[in-house]
């Protein structure tokens, strides 16, 4: 199978659950958004050794945000509620409470699981925040040096899905890279997913497990171009060149609809190959066969 010049390999990535929260946050302006954006998903790519995965979803119109300013929809993954509830209050306090001008409000109000996030960061008040319920959902308000911080007392957790992925393969670095960036392109405009690595692309793809003890992930080499002649190779001929694009979702669809996305936008001349990472089904309970995605979304 071939998107033009691309072949598309014969075989499945694997994806497995995690538990999401979704944070709208607002701010002033643009400028001061985005800065709270940025430090925020900080640090946030791998739940391997991140407390969470996380990124921006999208943009948000001042229409369309609780306050009427510029705000941002973050998805936040975990394994566990529990986790997640601690990395979000974190980086609530550490990203988004020191941020001038943000208030924080919780994207999943109607989800039954919650977890603590202003009930948390209000001890920052230190006994003068005072709290106010609006149309059924608790707020706290915390003075500070540019007025005050607002900040959703809990935030909902649903169950998502984490891992969802493709590898590129070039010929070239030059070329590989720009078929990265038109799939992190299309993946971005797509609602309910994030890719949470650096600029949305992984150099350092993982199998599970290593030859070291203790540690849980370690570097795939059959995508390694270094080790081609060495070890067993899933490299395509003529690949000197391999990023993977690692996708959390909402649910199973939104993560295979962002993979269909991202493919036919990397697919090009300066693309040799489409492949995916799995373990053989034993990792993830969701299995995303590259063809027969494509072949119904085609369909």
């Amino acid at each position: 199978m071939r998107l033009g010049p691309t072949l598309i390999v014969d075989t499945f990535a694997e994806a497995f659950r995690l538990r999401y929260a979704r944070l709208i946050v607002t701010a002033h302006d643009p400028h001061w958004l985005a800065a709270a954006v940025a430090a925020t998903c900080g640090y946030g790519t791998s739940v391997l050794g991140c407390d969470a995965e996380i990124g921006l979803e999208h943009l948000l119109d001042p229409s369309a945000t609780p306050d009427g300013r510029p705000g941002a929809a973050i998805l936040a993954f975990a394994f566990a509620a529990e986790g997640l509830g601690k990395a979000i209050a974190n980086r609530t306090a550490q990203c988004l409470l020191t941020c001038p001008t943000t208030a924080v409000f919780d994207g999943l109000p109607e989800a039954a699981e919650r977890v603590p996030l202003g009930a948390h960061v209000r001890y920052f008040g230190d006994g003068f925040e005072k709290t106010k319920v609006f149309q059924g959902r608790r707020y706290w308000r915390l003075p500070v040096m540019d007025g005050e911080f607002l900040v959703e007392e809990t935030c909902g957790v649903e169950k998502g899905v984490g891992g969802g992925n493709f590898i590129l393969q070039g010929a070239g670095l030059d070329g590989t890279l720009a078929a990265v960036r038109r799939a992190v392109a299309a993946i971005g405009a797509r609602p309910g997913v994030i890719a949470p690595f650096p600029g949305g692309a992984v150099r350092s793809g993982s199998k599970v497990g290593s030859r070291y003890e203790g540690l849980r992930g370690s570097t795939n080499e059959a995508f390694a171009p270094a080790l081609v002649g060495r070890v067993p190779t899933e490299l395509v001929d003529g690949a000197n060149c391999a990023v993977e694009v690692v996708i959390d979702g909402t649910d199973e669809a939104a993560v295979g609809n962002a993979m269909v996305a991202g493919i036919h936008a990397a697919a090009g001349a300066d693309l040799l190959a489409v492949s995916a990472g799995n373990y053989g089904g034993k990792l993830g309970k969701f299995h995303f066969p590259l063809r027969a995605l494509l072949g119904a979304a085609a369909g």
